[in-house]
């Protein structure tokens, strides 16, 4: 991936927007197998509740123990590992349409980020494949030795951390005035696509804001 400058940016969310469904349970899932996921999920399910309910501060601290449970004390290499191995699967899952814009703004030069709740150990090896230039995403500390210590770096990336984040990317390469393009599928992007010049919605959440 390269930081290259450009006249516009083109943001996109992934789970729902590029791939037509949640991801991150099967990676869980591939790391740490079913047992405990299972066990992860069953500890965590009333914070899990609360947070479909609306608690956005319980969704997101739910997310991170879950995360915690299934991935604390594995090395950071383990994960990038897994990450490669499990983006290989996902491309024939993504959506098409998605695709053609992807590459629309690839070749009208546009930089093109990633912005996902999703976890950056696969995001950035899929991100790579499609011609991205950068990843923002949810990433796991490491202590000295390089195992996870069960903490996320910064917060959940979902809805106004996913517009904090962008807006300190383009400030980071002078992108601010940059004309924006971002797409997304759910109440989670809605930060996101407010941002924007040009929002599309993609998926159910099209046909409801048409």
């Amino acid at each position: 991936m390269s930081d290259g400058a450009s006249s516009g940016v083109a943001a996109f969310d992934f789970d729902g927007t590029i791939s037509q469904r949640d991801t991150l349970l099967g990676f869980l899932l591939h790391v740490g197998g079913p047992l405990r996921v299972a066990a992860a999920l069953g500890a965590e399910s009333p914070g899990l509740l609360r947070g479909v309910r609306g608690d956005d501060d319980e969704r997101d601290a739910a997310k991170e123990r879950v995360l915690g449970r299934v991935l604390r004390g594995r090395h950071i290499d383990e994960l990038h590992d897994a990450g490669r191995s499990y983006a290989q699967r996902l491309p024939k899952g993504f959506r098409d349409a998605t695709l053609e814009r992807v590459r629309w703004h690839r070749d009208s030069r546009h930089s093109l980020v990633m912005v996902s709740a999703s976890m950056v150990y696969y995001l950035r090896p899929v991100a790579d494949g499609l011609g991205f230039d950068h990843v923002i995403g949810v990433e796991m500390d490491a202590d000295a030795t390089g195992h996870v210590t069960g903490e996320l770096v910064g917060r959940n990336v979902r809805a106004a951390e996913k517009e904090r984040r962008l807006r300190s990317w383009l400030a980071e390469r002078d992108l601010t005035g940059a004309e924006l393009w971002a797409y997304g599928d759910s109440s989670g992007d809605d930060h996101l696509l407010a941002m924007a010049d040009h929002p599309t919605w993609i998926g159910k959440r099209a046909s409801r804001n048409a």
